[in-house]
């Protein structure tokens, strides 16, 4: 089958592709920019890239008419605050644009949306199901609870709230049943569906084998990470104090963590259906899929993160547009040093951030990142997917990977914290020396103050980064 997917760059879709490839399938996948394609995608034979922003309608974009399935995987957390509108707006215009296709079905992954009462990006994912089904193909929607999977946004704060706080004082949704499932089983259900026919115009919540609270998810990873960990409820913590308790324990952001909150407070606990027997699907437990996502961690096999969305940082627009470095109105700092051995300065560039840290001055990137979350920032925690693997797009700490090519020996970094003004950071290997240039393009006199008052800092925590990428073993 000819099959259409949507949110390739995201966290689902780019481990269900390999998927829909092991299955024979040829792919064409919609990104918002081709400097975004994921690097294990780019020389696929069966795989055709259409740039197309599904939030603005072009009559210039050409989906292909020969399409028999499509997947649409596109969902917005925290992007904007009209997101209603423009999660709407989106399925409107992928209606759109593959009205006169042969589209026989459209798969959609939403939420399990059982309670009258509603969280405002619940209502928004019942609201685009709607929206979908009004289209000239069958429409099967799969609602999930919560998502369990190495890089998952749901796994990653659990992660940061366990491994980081022996005691939790915690708001009473804590209590909120829920029922998990597995990233494993997700896939297994969204691509064994496509061209089920049994499954046309229908809709079925995916879970996992067990209704728990978050509390109870809470100590189950502790048990799984070896932890002892006590957890105190309060019943007076606002939804505003636990958004901020989330944003400053965790590497959400504010705007994430105040709609996770929104969400926590309803009870998501699916209908009970046949759709495992019909695809011969079993869900895995909770903790197995706990144990599994740290085996993936450990392998360093992590294929996506909801960090690397764009939602998780401060870009609104293509990245493409921030790759051309200013070169009137900024205050640079340009260093090079001479290089040895090229592929060993490569390597550490590579590995710059997470884990791995800065390789001088340790202690201020993390008081720039605190200092970032103080003021309502993305702050270092972060990290990165991979330790050693860098593309386009990836979040990197509180910069943004704009370009990172290792035969052009060039890095290219866009800062995302809080600043009055805009930043670039770039790494560039050539005729044998590195170029280590960072550039500041300040807002008003508030930005160039700030480039002053960080100029002292700049000279040690620069020149200490550049001596210690270029050092011999």
């Amino acid at each position: 089958m000819k099959i259409l997917v949507t949110g390739t760059t995201g966290y689902i879709g780019k481990r269900l592709i390999p998927f829909l490839l092991e299955a024979g399938h040829d792919l064409v996948c919609c990104v918002r920019d081709l400097n975004r394609i994921p690097e294990q995608f780019k020389d696929q034979d069966t795989i055709t890239f259409v740039e197309i922003d599904f939030l603005v309608y072009s009559t210039g974009v050409k989906i292909p008419k020969d399409i028999d399935v499509a997947y649409y995987l596109m969902h917005s957390m925290s992007a904007s605050d009209d997101f209603e509108k423009q999660e709407l707006a989106c399925a409107y215009n992928f209606i759109s644009y593959v009205k006169d296709t042969s589209l026989k079905q459209v798969i959609y992954l939403s939420g399990i949306v059982n309670e009258d009462v509603l969280s405002k990006h619940l209502r928004s994912r019942k609201q685009v199901e709607q929206a979908l089904g009004g289209g000239k193909y069958a429409l099967t929607a799969f609602r999930a609870g919560i998502i369990v999977g190495s890089g998952s946004a749901s796994f990653e704060i659990i992660r940061d709230l366990v491994e980081k706080l022996p005691v939790m004082v915690t708001p009473k949704w804590l209590n909120t049943k829920t029922q998990p499932i597995a990233i494993r089983d997700v896939l297994s259900y969204l691509s064994k569906a496509a061209g089920d026919e049994r499954l046309y115009n229908n809709n079925y919540d995916i879970y996992g084998p067990e209704v728990l609270t978050y509390k109870k998810m809470l100590l189950i990873f502790a048990e799984v990470r070896g932890l002892k960990r006590y957890i105190i409820t309060l019943p007076v913590m606002t939804p505003k104090l636990s958004s901020y308790w989330l944003y400053f324990v965790t590497s959400t952001t504010f705007k994430l963590a105040a709609s996770l909150v929104d969400s926590m407070k309803i009870t998501i606990v699916g209908r009970s259906n046949n759709l495992g027997k019909m695809l011969n699907v079993h869900p895995i437990t909770y903790r197995e899929a706990v144990e599994k996502a740290f085996q993936k961690i450990e392998e360093d096999a992590i294929l996506s993160s909801w960090k690397d969305s764009i939602i998780s940082g401060r870009f609104s627009e293509k990245i493409s547009k921030y790759i051309t470095i200013p070169k009137y109105g900024c205050f640079k700092d340009i260093k090079s040093r001479k290089v040895e051995n090229e592929e060993e300065v490569l390597n550490r560039i590579w590995a710059l951030g997470g884990y791995t840290g800065w390789y001088y001055g340790d202690f201020l990137w993390k008081a720039r990142g605190f200092l970032d979350k103080m003021f309502g920032g993305v702050g270092l925690r972060r990290g990165r997917t991979h330790p050693s693997k860098i593309q386009p797009g990836d979040a990197l700490d509180f910069w943004r990977v704009l370009f990172a090519n290792r035969e052009e020996k060039r890095l290219l970094l866009y800062a995302e914290m809080k600043l009055p003004g805009e930043a670039w950071l770039e790494f560039r290997i050539e005729k044998g020396k590195l170029w280590q240039r960072a550039v500041f393009r300040p807002k008003g006199l508030w930005g160039r103050l700030y480039w002053y008052s960080v100029l002292p800092f700049h000279y040690f925590i620069f020149n200490g980064m550049i001596d210690s990428l270029v050092a011999k073993e």
